[in-house]
């Protein structure tokens, strides 16, 4: 590696002619000449598609959720970093759906539709150099996910949807919160009494929020923390928020539940330490499906490596199908890796991934869950899934490949994009820095 420029002498030039020994290989250059042929290889899987079925009613009412956060970086030194989080929850019914043009919706009727039917939250997370009197950045974290998921301004339901799922309360069994680790000895005894939001350490007493059995500080250093904290936080109050919709329905009016199609931008998983949400999450979906309450639920994932595969595969597959990989097709033709140890998806997942292609146009990585883990899903298996793609077309988007309505909408109230967004931010992070100075 070169040397990198620093005050005083510039950085080391790479060599332009060290690489001409390499392309003396035959091998290299054949592969040189693979990497270059634009022609893609074959692949197909054209055996394993089915037809989606056409012969069910369409879900009256729609619910999508989704995020976006910005890091704001000082420009000089000490580099101070802030995160910027948001998040939205959007309610659409079939009217609403058909009065939108799918191809050049217009500005107010999306307007008066996100008036009256979207939410957001919003927060934001020091991430290191970050003076917060009295506090560490460690426990200011801490503190701030805790108030966060207690939002007022959403009369705190998120915070009651994490004790909802948590504590496992829709079965009426009053049962009790895994043990944790603690955030002050680190001694995985930590927990809390039935139903509680706060608590005490068995060992140390030190001070527990019921936001630290997701484990955010195991990933956390005294006075900084790193982006995946804020990512951990966006995907965790995505997944919070849609499921408030869910406890809502299911302690309200169950037939009502039965009715709704709640839709998630990205997958349905949650990972690392903070995977002590599937087991529950997954218990619920398969509870409510037995007592005749199924949960229409989706997740949509527009990037990474199942996406990537999806454009490999779907201009050999038949309009109007479905495919859904099982895990050694997972392992072996997504991941590339062998065929080994646990199966994809078994402590993470609590959705199985689902291609779809409808149209020329519209083709996407979905995820839907089985309730319990499923190595080789079916089609059998999917929660509402005979409903879920009947509703698919009425709340597909012609904006974009693959769009679909309520992520459109719901990414138009979260958005936390670069430019202006993150500008106005930065400007309302440094005014306010420099009076606390």
């Amino acid at each position: 590696m070169p040397y990198k420029a620093g005050e005083r002498l510039p950085a080391e030039r790479a060599s332009r002619l060290g690489h001409l020994d390499v392309l003396k290989s035959e091998l290299v250059n054949k592969l040189c000449k693979s990497f270059e042929d634009t022609v893609q290889s074959p692949i197909s899987t054209t055996g394993s598609w089915r037809a989606i079925p056409s012969n069910a009613q369409p879900l009256p009412l729609v619910f999508g959720v989704d995020g976006s956060m910005q890091v704001i970086e000082s420009e000089t030194p000490p580099y101070k970093a802030v995160v910027f989080i948001k998040t939205a929850l959007l309610r659409l019914d079939q009217f609403a759906l058909s009065s939108i043009d799918k191809e050049s919706p217009h500005p107010f009727a999306l307007r008066d539709i996100l008036a009256d039917s979207a939410l957001y939250h919003a927060t934001v997370l020091p991430l290191r150099h970050v003076v917060v009197p009295e506090m560490s950045v460690y426990d200011a974290i801490r503190g701030i996910i805790f108030e966060s998921i207690k939002d007022a301004s959403l009369d705190g339901e998120p915070l009651e949807t994490l004790k909802w799922i948590a504590y496992e309360k829709w079965d009426g069994k009053q049962k009790q919160l895994p043990l944790f680790e603690c955030p002050h000895c680190e001694k995985t005894i930590a927990t809390l009494s039935y139903n509680a939001e706060e608590g005490n350490c068995p060992d140390c007493k030190g001070k527990l929020f019921l936001t630290d059995m997701l484990g955010f500080h195991q990933e956390m250093a005294p006075d900084s923390a790193p982006e995946t904290v804020a990512t951990a936080y966006m995907s965790i109050h995505e997944t919070l928020l849609l499921f408030t919709g869910v406890r809502y329905f299911w302690e309200k009016n169950k037939e009502i539940l039965k009715n709704c199609l709640f839709v998630k931008d990205g997958p349905l998983s949650i990972r690392a330490q903070y995977s002590k949400l599937v087991a529950p999450i997954r218990r619920f979906l398969a509870f409510s499906r037995d007592q005749g309450y199924p949960v229409n639920l989706i997740g949509q994932e527009k990037t990474g490596a199942f996406a990537d595969h999806l454009q490999l595969i779907g201009n050999n597959a038949p309009l109007q199908s479905l495919f859904i990989p099982g895990n050694q097709y997972v392992k072996e033709q997504i991941q590339h890796r062998p065929n080994r140890g646990a199966p994809y998806g078994k402590y993470t997942n609590y959705g199985a991934k689902v291609f779809v292609r409808i149209s020329h146009y519209h083709q996407m990585v979905l995820n839907i869950p089985t309730g319990e883990y499923v190595e080789n899903p079916t089609f059998s298996n999917l929660i509402g899934a005979e409903r879920i793609f009947a509703t698919l077309p009425t709340i597909l988007s012609s904006r974009f490949e693959g769009a679909l309505l309520p992520i459109e909408l719901a990414h138009g109230v979260a958005s936390l994009s670069t430019y202006p967004s993150a500008q106005i931010l930065k400007i309302f992070a440094e005014a306010k820095g420099q009076k606390n100075e």
